[in-house]
């Protein structure tokens, strides 16, 4: 069964349409990636999926329940981080933090304590003074604090420096760990790479991939360097398929490559090296043809 079900989301706005015949589902138990460039559809997609947006067409269920009919029941169940995320200027975090606990009806003022260490988060002050980090933490502690089945996360790291985003990563593979599933929509290759378990890929509303990052690994390029022994001749003819770009400059020759090592590897047994470099996949080209206007 899945956290989420999409169905030929559609989402119109006059002639413009945000979403187009979206369909997609997220595993329970997963981190999961909404990836896309900016207007791609991805915070549309999120704000159907908590009740915030009605969609034109189609279907989307969390948990079970009618995104837009069931809201109520919904957003009791998950924890929610917009991209744009609005505060009370006037309260301090701490006031904001139990206003969000006793609407829930309590029982997660242990768990603020913890997020207020990890993330390092005075609370005492009042939210207008928050630069734009400390916004965005609370409202990470907000949407974490009552342990959600379900986290949606839009842009999830905006205005975090490094150390602090590496602590939102632990957060989130605890979440995971505990069985419960997280789906946050990013424009940044680095964090889904470095979390997801399955990504989603959204342009101009349609979904153009769903699968693993592993998947997506095997089917990028990496960077190799082949430096030959002296008189060596490279016999190009002979190079196995998934050998791209080949240059040869002295002893030096450069190229890509596509799929599995291991036939590169034999070939290069063959030919006489004296060094190898390959590079881990190169994602970042494939996600950029992924984006690219066709």
């Amino acid at each position: 069964m899945n956290v989420v079900e999409i169905d030929k989301l559609t989402k119109r706005y006059g002639s413009h349409r945000a979403l187009d015949d979206l369909s997609l589902c997220v595993p329970y138990g997963t981190i999961f990636g909404f990836l896309g460039p900016n207007g791609a559809g991805k915070t549309t997609t999120l704000r159907i999926l908590v009740g915030l947006l009605r969609a034109s067409d189609g279907r989307a269920n969390v948990l079970g329940l009618d995104a837009w009919k069931d809201s109520t029941k919904v957003c009791a169940r998950v924890g929610y981080l917009p991209g744009d995320v609005r505060f009370p200027q006037h309260l301090t975090g701490a006031a904001f933090l139990d206003f969000c606990n006793d609407m829930r009806g309590g029982g997660a003022t242990s768990e603020i304590g913890r997020l207020r260490e990890r993330f390092d988060l005075n609370l005492e002050r009042k939210i207008r003074e928050y630069s734009r980090g400390m916004k965005q933490k609370l409202g990470l502690m907000q949407a974490m604090m009552h342990k959600p089945e379900l986290l949606i996360l839009d842009e999830p790291t905006t205005a975090l420096d490094p150390l602090v985003q590496q602590t939102l990563y632990d957060e989130l593979r605890a979440v995971v760990g505990d069985g419960r599933t997280v789906l946050f929509s990013s424009h940044t290759l680095a964090e889904v790479e470095a979390l997801c378990d399955r990504v989603a890929i959204i342009r101009a509303g349609k979904l153009i991939e769903d699968t693993t990052i592993d998947a997506l690994k095997s089917r990028a390029l990496r960077r190799v360097e082949i430096r030959l022994k002296r008189g060596t001749e490279l016999k190009t003819n002979s190079a196995p398929t998934g050998l791209d770009n080949l240059t040869l400059n002295s002893t030096l020759a450069t190229a890509t490559w596509r799929g599995d090592v291991e036939p590169l590897l034999k070939w290069l047994l063959e030919v006489g090296v004296v060094d190898v470099m390959i590079g881990a996949p190169d994602l970042e080209d494939l996600f950029t043809a992924y984006y690219r206007e066709r």
